[in-house]
């Protein structure tokens, strides 16, 4: 069994793959406070749970696979591989770790590593040219060129984000439940930020993307546009460019790395 772990600036995604299937995974919040040994007591109650893994942590793991944009947390589950799992092989992605994918940026060091791992994992779902649209903490839009290179993106401010300044910034307004209002028109305050931001957001995705696909391939219909993220659910259905919903995109893009990589571990 392979864990695989994306550590996010608000939440940490978590999976476990049997082969190439995904067999359960996880969601909790990303602390930067919280120490090695912490992070091993959550990681044994999660994974103790799973009928598939004995009650001893590290009992059927066999690799591990991490990619984290929080500095201070990757170096406390480098920690965690070392004290706990000392003889399962594991992968963090970092300078220097094989992806298989070109990152023809100006400075590829500061590319975040789960918008590289995205771009592993859709050259090898999806093929290029593509565009991978993440919703986390902030939305980012990622570009893969025709031969599978990794040419640059965009970044923007993410849902939460954006209502939570609303909430704090707004005198009269308050952070609401990101949903779906009844319609575009609100008819109270909730109604109509929330209107704002599902559609809102669904706009700045059709026209972001627009632009990138037309920039990325002659014909932009040749472009596949891939969504991931948490906050995914929230757009699909209100953005007119979306082709493909792949939740498990960056444990998946985690996996394809760790293959790559554990020969030469």
């Amino acid at each position: 069994m392979l864990l695989t772990i994306d550590v996010g600036n608000t939440h940490t995604v978590l999976g476990l793959f049997d082969g190439e299937d995904i067999v359960e995974h996880w969601r909790i919040s990303t602390d930067a406070r919280r120490t090695a040994d912490e992070l091993a007591v959550l990681l044994q109650g999660l994974m103790g749970m799973h009928p598939l893994l004995g009650e001893e942590l590290g009992d059927g793991i066999d690799g591990i696979a991490i990619c984290a944009t929080v500095p201070s947390v990757l170096h406390e589950l480098r920690e965690v591989t070392r004290r706990y799992y000392g003889d399962v092989p594991a992968v963090l992605v970092e300078p220097g770790v094989k992806t298989g994918v070109p990152i023809l940026t100006d400075n590829p060091k500061e590319v975040g590593a789960d918008r590289i791992i995205n771009a592993v994992a859709a050259v090898e779902l999806y093929g290029g040219p593509a565009i991978v649209v993440d919703f986390g903490t902030a939305t980012t839009f990622d570009a893969v060129s025709a031969r599978g290179e990794y040419v640059g993106g965009v970044i923007a401010p993410g849902i939460e984000i954006s209502v939570e300044a609303l909430g704090v910034k707004g005198a009269q307004l308050r952070k609401i439940e990101v949903a779906r209002p009844r319609s575009v028109i609100g008819k109270n305050t909730v109604e109509a930020m929330q209107a704002g931001i599902v559609y809102g957001f669904a706009g700045q995705v059709d026209g972001v993307v627009g632009r990138m696909a037309r920039e990325l391939a002659d014909d932009p219909e040749d472009v596949t546009v891939i969504a991931t993220g948490g906050l995914a659910p929230m757009v699909l259905g209100e953005s007119s460019v979306i082709d493909e919903h792949q939740p498990w995109l960056t444990l998946i893009g985690l996996r394809l790395v760790y293959e790559r990589n554990v020969a030469r571990l």
